[in-house]
């Protein structure tokens, strides 16, 4: 669960720290008071684009800290991901936003932005209103039926995915070979010149990187030599002058000196140490200088050699790799070449091959599919029952086609009927904005159980609702909460009324500056904040009256489901 989440500098915000606790937690605010702000601010951290107009003018960077704690499922997941949980099994998600850069972090190791995405994914799942709209779309909604099947299909559609990219790489490679009309005679002498000419060369990968450096080294040769000569002079130098006779003769005194006191026997051990030390330096420098030239090669042969090699990375590439890359391709073109006919046959072969293959997997998913949509249907059916769409028929309609792509040749669509006798329609062409939150309510209420996700975050899931129909919404959102942490960003009192914990965004203004504040409200005041979303300009004790009733009732609702 989300534990803390800590805001500085982003928008209006100036410095914001909040602790979330278990269950529900409901923010309120007045339209404008900066909840879209600590929603960014979420999304931010969770690796969102970095909008630099999001840094604030408190500061020149913009700061936001998510603490989670995870379960064992998360911890497991975690560590396939190689992210390092502590004992308090906290993960620390950061994300720094300046002018010129941005860093994310994780438990304080530097991540990719792609790398923190992933890792969120695993830990919250953030809701708005265009996830709503994005849920009109049919390669959507095809998504969600396989998201919902799960680990069943999960190496099939691996595999199909490569299948469809072997089959298209094929086609390609077959068009091309089909359309050339160069002279087979002319290509194979030209392109056997091009592989000998490579062959012939013999190259070794990470060669040239090892010949430029003997030569730089060449290049130092005499500077090299001169240098450590100059160093064993001054070590061990004849007439006594060096630092290692120094060194000699000062350990003598002190050897003497440690008998007369044994205080010194530490420091004598030490000098000693060093007598031995600069010996070693001196003997091992001795004997670089006895073999120094047998390490060097000609320069001239190893000038010739990189020549070679760089004219070789003219015509075929920048790297030895790239290099002999190219050999492998021209290796397969004169087999190409040289028998045309049977090329093409084999490569027919192949793509029939994959097609067959490609066929069979795509039938297995459609029929996975046809099977797990109906069940999947009746379970959102269920929850939208429960949403206070009492008529509600819901189906997933699914179809085997012609067309191939990454996924199989199976499409799956979303059709609902929501009053009685109206015929099954495209979700797309049916649901308002107020029946599209329920309906995305409702399937996260389906998925709750699946995903291991342990925070979910609605912005906008109240959008275009009231009266039953929000206490329906309320209570679903409480019930999802019994299980797993929800926050939600609401308007409406009959939601607000179901929190277990109540924060509320507020902006003030000196007249010069104007901030964001953040507050977790305590009972009374959770009545006022909800006594304020019924909609009357003063809290009058009959307005206290009705929002105390209403919180009491959301308590009578939750106090029922634990019998």
């Amino acid at each position: 669960m989300l534990e803390s989440i800590q805001v500085k500098n982003v928008a209006l915000i100036d410095e914001a720290e909040i602790e979330f606790g278990k269950g529900l937690n409901i923010i309120t605010g007045e339209t404008g008071a900066g909840k879209s702000i600590l929603l960014n601010s979420v999304q931010l951290a969770l690796g969102a684009k970095a909008d630099k107009d999001l840094i604030g003018q408190y500061g020149e960077e913009a700061y936001v800290e998510l603490v989670f704690s995870v379960d064992s499922m998360q911890k497991k997941r975690m560590k396939e991901m190689e992210v390092s949980v502590g004992k308090d099994n906290a993960v620390i998600l950061q994300r720094r936003l300046s002018q010129t850069k941005s860093t994310c972090k994780v438990n304080g190791e530097s991540v990719t932005v792609k790398n923190l995405q992933e890792i969120a994914e695993c830990l919250i799942d953030v809701h708005g209103q265009r996830d709503h709209q994005l849920l009109l779309k049919p390669s959507a909604q095809e998504r969600l039926l396989d998201d919902y099947i799960g680990e069943e299909i999960s190496e099939d559609l691996t595999r199909i995915a490569k299948l469809y990219q072997d089959y298209q790489k094929q086609a390609k490679e077959l068009e091309e070979s089909m359309r050339s009309d160069m002279s087979v005679a002319d290509d194979i002498d030209f392109i056997r010149f091009e592989a000998d000419e490579i062959a012939e060369a013999d190259l070794k990968p990470g060669e040239d990187v090892r010949l430029e450096e003997k030569f730089e080294r060449l290049q130092n040769s005499g500077k090299l030599q001169e240098n450590v000569q100059a160093v064993i002079g001054m070590i061990a130098d004849p007439n006594g002058n060096g630092v290692q006779s120094a060194i000699s003769r000062s350990a003598a005194l002190l050897s003497e000196a440690a008998v007369m006191d044994d205080k010194l026997a530490d420091a004598n051990k030490q000098l000693l140490d060093v007598e031995s030390l600069l010996q070693d330096v001196s003997s091992e420098l001795d004997r670089y200088l006895d073999r120094f030239g047998e390490d060097f090669e000609d320069p001239n042969e190893i000038e010739a050699r990189l020549n070679l090699i760089n004219k070789l990375k003219v015509k075929y590439g920048n790297s030895i790799e790239a290099i002999l890359e190219a050999y492998e391709d021209r290796m397969k073109m004169i087999e190409r070449l040289e028998d045309r006919d049977a090329y093409m046959e084999k490569l027919k072969e192949n793509h029939v091959k994959t097609k067959e293959e490609y066929d069979a997997l795509s039938l297995k998913l459609h029929e996975i599919r046809t099977e797990a949509a109906e069940r999947f249907g009746k379970a959102v059916e269920r929850a939208l029952y429960e949403l206070n769409f009492i008529h509600c028929n819901f189906e997933v309609q699914t179809e085997y086609g012609e067309e191939m792509t990454k996924y199989g040749r199976s499409s799956s669509e979303f059709y609902i009927s929501l009053n009685p006798g109206e015929p099954l329609k495209p979700l797309s062409t049916v649901a308002s904005g107020g029946e599209l939150s329920r309906i995305m309510l409702a399937l996260k209420t389906v998925f709750a159980s699946k995903d291991g996700i342990g925070t979910l975050i609605f912005d906008e899931i109240d959008a275009g609702i009231s009266g039953l129909t929000a206490w329906k919404v309320s209570e679903k959102l409480g019930l999802l909460a019994r299980d797993r942490q929800v926050l939600c960003i609401t308007h409406l009192p009959q939601i607000a009324a179901m929190a277990d914990s109540h924060y509320r965004i507020e902006k003030t203004t000196d007249g010069e500056n104007t901030r964001t504040q953040v507050h977790k409200v305590g009972k009374e005041d959770a009545l006022k904040e909800i006594g304020r979303l019924l909609g009357t300009d003063q809290i009058t004790d009959a307005v206290l009256a009705n929002a105390k009733e209403m919180k009491e009732k959301a308590e009578e609702v939750k106090e029922s489901w634990q019998k």
